[in-house]
Parts: C-alpha cells; sequence; structure tokens
C-alpha cells in the first residue's frame, strides 16, 4: 500500500461539506494512520521558494550555520546541529539536521517565555519571508483540517480553535545528507509525533514509512501539490486513543540514490502552551490530565533535545 492507493481528500470539502470531510477524515486515520490531503491551497510557488531557501542555507559552511545553534534551547528555534535528535528509545541519533521557525507572538505576549522569538539566517535574503510565509499557510491549513476533525469526533467544529490560538507550532525545515555507505544508523528512527496533527509537504526522494494497523511499514509519497496528515501524541492522549498517534520512520535510499540529500517540510501544530490536554471520555485509554508544555518538554527530554 502507497499513497496512490488512497483516494486524497479535498481539503475544500471542510468549507462546501463538512459531514464528507469529517467522514472521510475520520475514515483515512482508522484505516491507516493517516491521510493524503489535496486542494490545500498552498501555493506552489511558495513552496518552492522556501525550499529554495532551505536547500540554501544548509549548503552554508558549517562554521557559519553553527551560530545559529540556540544553547539550552531545546532546538526550538534556529538549528539542530547533525547528530543530536534521537528517536524515543534508540540507540543511535538520527541522519539529519533541522531548522526550526516557530510562531511570532507581539511583544509582552503571555506566552514569550515559552514561545521564544525566531532566529533567520542573514545569508539568505529570501529565507525569513518565505519560510514565514509557509508557516502562516500550513497553520491555516491545519486549523481547517481540525475543524473536519472536531465533528468526525461529535464536538463542535470550532472545538479546536481555542486549544491551537497562539499554539506552540512549529515548521521543521529539514536535511538528510547524503549516507556513507555502511551507515548503522537511519535517516529518522521510528517514532510518534509530540503534537496534535502533522503536515507534511511531499519530499523530492523517497525514504518515509508509516506503520499500518497491520503492523507492516509502507512507503509513503505523497503525490505532487498534496500534503500527508497523521495524528500525533497530544491528540492520541485527548482522544483517549480514538485517533492513535502514527508511528513512522525515513529509511536509508537505495545505494544509488545514497548521494542524494533529502529534504522534508513537516508542520507541527500544536496546542497552546497551558492547554490542559484531559482525556475524552469513550476512548480505549485514559492518561493523567497534563498540560502542552508540560507533555512538550517530556517528550524533548527522551528525544535528546532538552
Amino acid at each position: 500500500m502507497t499513497t496512490a492507493d488512497i483516494q486524497p481528500i479535498p481539503l475544500h470539502l471542510v468549507d462546501t461539506d463538512m459531514a464528507a470531510a469529517a467522514a472521510a477524515f475520520g475514515d483515512a486515520f482508522g484505516r491507516t494512520g493517516f491521510a493524503v490531503v489535496s486542494d490545500h491551497g498552498i501555493d506552489q510557488a511558495l513552496i518552492d521558494r522556501a525550499l529554495t531557501a532551505t536547500k540554501a542555507f544548509f549548503a552554508l559552511p558549517e562554521a557559519i550555520k553553527a551560530a545559529y545553534v540556540v544553547a539550552g534551547g531545546g532546538g526550538q528555534r534556529g538549528l539542530t546541529p547533525f547528530g543530536i535528535e534521537v528517536a524515543k528509545g534508540a540507540e543511535r541519533s538520527d541522519l539529519k539536521e533541522f531548522w526550526h521557525v516557530g510562531r511570532d507572538l507581539p511583544a509582552g505576549h503571555a506566552f514569550a517565555g515559552i514561545m521564544p522569538a525566531n532566529l533567520w539566517p542573514a545569508e539568505i535574503a529570501d529565507f525569513e519571508p518565505a519560510v514565514r510565509a509557509l508557516y502562516a499557510a500550513l497553520d491555516a491549513a491545519g486549523g481547517r483540517m481540525l475543524r473536519a476533525i472536531a465533528v468526525h469526533l461529535g464536538l463542535d467544529p470550532d472545538f479546536f480553535a481555542s486549544p491551537v490560538r497562539d499554539g506552540n507550532s512549529i515548521l521543521r525545515l529539514l536535511h538528510y545528507p547524503p549516507v556513507a555507505a555502511g551507515a548503522a544508523a537511519i535517516r529518522a528512527g521510528a517514532h510518534e509525533d509530540i503534537n496534535v496533527i502533522t503536515l507534511l509537504l511531499g519530499a523530492e526522494e523517497a525514504g518515509l514509512q508509516l506503520l499500518d494497523r497491520g503492523g507492516q511499514w509502507r512507503d509513503i509519497a505523497a503525490p505532487p501539490g498534496s500534503l500527508v496528515c497523521n495524528i500525533g501524541d497530544m491528540l492520541e492522549r485527548l482522544t483517549g486513543g480514538r485517533l492513535p498517534s502514527t508511528t513512522h520512520r525515513v529509511v536509508n535510499p537505495a545505494p544509488e540514490r545514497a548521494g542524494i540529500a533529502r529534504y522534508s517540510t513537516p508542520f507541527f501544530l500544536h496546542f497552546r502552551p497551558d492547554y490542559l490536554i484531559e482525556t475524552m471520555a469513550g476512548g480505549p485509554k485514559a492518561w493523567p490530565p497534563i498540560t502542552a508544555d508540560e507533555f512538550l518538554r517530556q517528550r524533548l527530554r527522551e528525544i535528546g533535545l532538552l
């Protein structure tokens, strides 16, 4: 099974036929743990600009890139260098480096101590405008998707509007360098995402795999112009397991592609830091209440970022 076997869900259904949108997302998440989303409204020219800026940054000399590492910042802004992040329970670090962009907050905002200001590499002129615009576009698309998820759960369409307002969402610009022959680690070990939902634009290089409900690893490649969306741990916890978090990984390339870098741009949509995640009744599991910020920090420690 690949994404080619799955019917994409047009995001405009959220505006034109909410019942159909809710049913489609609920069915996709229930059967496969993820959904393919078409007609999301994000301009391909903007996606291309952000990718070009991303490639330009990671091509900079290591000494220049190192200036954008925030000591003690948990990798929440700027650069996280190669070999730092490790999948929970894994013995070796992932073969990747990445840049994080978060939400811009006005001066004096209550969350300013939790969500620091963004860094922008001065060396790449279009990096800030392109990446900031892509963040806003993905944030808006995620909010629309959550409306359909809320209806699928039997909730008001606006249930998630307050929990994600000023949410600690992150756009991750990922660079997987060429893989050395015989590498013991893989580009990204098996893991579940920490957040509410993840929106992933298609990568030029293969490697993404999701663990299906039958325990089999399946290759996933988003069709051109689409998004892949998966459930994260926060939403699994909130729904009591009715929407399970999706286990996924990025495996190393075939030998003939080992010398080619891979770039990827997941958007991790988060609740606001003070939102209390309390398990809803009716799910197969139960967890004690925890704020979104406490849960995030707990998980960041587990993957070596705090």
